[in-house]
């Protein structure tokens, strides 16, 4: 079967799934909506086989799965209308910003029997399922923390700067958008994490969001998870993930670089893909096949999301 796919909001999330969801064999996505009349400009001459629609609800009428990549901000309305049309939804992370709406949004779509994911990019990747594979085998021996670093010179990156809304503390910010990947990928791999302490700094503009995190987090066992991310600085990003273990580490460097280390210097476990991104987008969508046939998958679901971002924001608020 082909699935039709609606994508709401045509930013960089929006318009890279476009893409990827064209080459994939089981997607159509052919309807788009976005309230800027440039991004629907750009989305089009970028695939010329999608249109845009007059408005969202035009959208989501005509798809089997709508992906929403809009800000968090707006994304409730429209998650609502495609379940309650019986679509099956596919959301972009971070789940929501406030905590307490966010519980009751996720109260109201389990009522909903269609499938739902959440796009935690790592969910589906070889990184994630051999290391834990490799933890099950007693390959790392005892696991006894793991170390979150995140650096940048600047943000947004470069890359990310058409999406002004990234920049600032309402919906963006370096912890919702990239440290949330690493702290479900570590909940996958310790179980559910509590706070223990944390570290926030801002700018002095109120309005824009954080600068720097240091943070411990614990799983029920009291193993430890360190977070250190900053901004600013000539230096090229920085993205690692460290799962230690006492006979061998293993790090994720910039989301696919996945080594080993057993004490030495880490090793490359595997050839780096000519295009990670599209290894990494292409493993998601076959996995969202599954989800979509109520197949077993990797998807990260509802409730693995909103505690992402209940730590998310907790981390967040401690300043």
């Amino acid at each position: 079967m082909t699935y039709n796919v609606a994508i709401i909001g045509l930013g960089i999330m929006g318009t890279r799934m476009l893409k990827h969801m064209r080459l994939h064999e089981e997607f159509n996505p052919n309807y788009l909506w976005d309230p800027n009349k440039i991004a629907c400009e750009n989305a089009v001459k970028q695939d010329s086989k999608s249109q845009i629609m007059k408005n969202a609800n035009d959208a989501i009428e005509k798809a089997d799965l709508v992906y929403l990549a809009c800000p968090p901000t707006v994304r409730e309305v429209y998650a609502m209308k495609t379940v309650e049309m019986g679509k099956a939804l596919f959301l972009e992370k971070p789940f929501g910003i406030n905590v307490n709406d966010s519980k009751k949004f996720a109260k109201i779509l389990k009522n909903f029997e269609v499938p739902i994911a959440v796009n935690f990019t790592q969910a589906a990747g070889i990184a994630l399922a051999d290391l834990l594979e490799s933890k099950k085998n007693g390959e790392m021996g005892e696991i006894v923390g793991v170390d979150i670093i995140v650096t940048y010179p600047s943000w947004p990156r470069q890359w990310q700067k058409e999406a002004d809304w990234l920049r600032f503390k309402k919906e963006g910010g370096m912890t919702r958008e990239v440290i949330s990947h690493f702290i479900f990928f570590t909940e996958r791999v310790l179980g559910p994490l509590k706070l223990i302490w944390a570290n926030t700094t801002y700018p002095k503009d109120s309005l824009l969001c954080e600068t720097g995190i240091l943070a411990k987090l614990e799983n029920k066992e009291g193993i430890p998870v360190n977070i250190f991310a900053s901004v600013g600085g000539a230096q090229p990003d920085r993205q690692e993930f460290t799962v230690k273990g006492s006979k061998a580490s293993r790090k994720v460097a910039e989301f696919y670089k996945d080594s080993i280390s057993t004490g030495d210097t880490f090793t490359p476990l595997r050839e780096e893909p000519d295009d990670p991104r599209a290894v990494s987008l292409k493993a998601q969508l076959d996995d969202l096949v599954l989800k979509l046939n109520y197949k077993p998958n990797s998807l990260a679901t509802i409730d693995e999301a909103l505690r992402v971002q209940i730590l998310v924001e907790e981390i967040l608020s401690k300043t």
